[in-house]
């Protein structure tokens, strides 16, 4: 994975920055969510722009830069959720991505169903 690619992508973690578990703490799986769709087999599929993930044993969640093109309000709602619990925000530093399952890589994301008619 090359670095630029890396750097496309934040990391938030499910710490605020005084160390404690932010609860609920299925807040991620809710955000993720929000910008989730349910595929042909009706199984739910993160949008590869917002996506959770465990990072050493800890619940993260990945939002990809490119958000903020695709739904700049949902990307603000992301970032100012985090800064104001005061949750860790990083780079994506991470040498390998985890991949999704391969049901999940089978049906391609629909972006179509995210966009702002009118």
């Amino acid at each position: 994975m090359h670095r630029e690619d890396r750097q496309d992508r934040l990391i938030i973690e499910g710490v605020t920055l005084g160390n404690k578990q932010f609860r609920p703490t299925d807040w991620i799986e809710r955000i993720a969510t929000l910008w989730a769709d349910y595929g042909r087999d009706r199984r739910l599929r993160y949008s590869p722009a917002l996506y959770p993930c465990m990072i050493s044993g800890a619940k993260c969640l990945v939002v990809a830069r490119d958000l903020q093109r695709q739904d700049p309000q949902m990307f603000d709602f992301v970032l100012q959720f985090a800064e104001q619990n005061q949750l860790r925000i990083q780079e994506d530093r991470r040498d390998q991505l985890q991949t999704a399952s391969a049901d999940q890589r089978g049906e391609p994301w629909n972006y179509r169903f995210f966009e702002k008619t009118g």
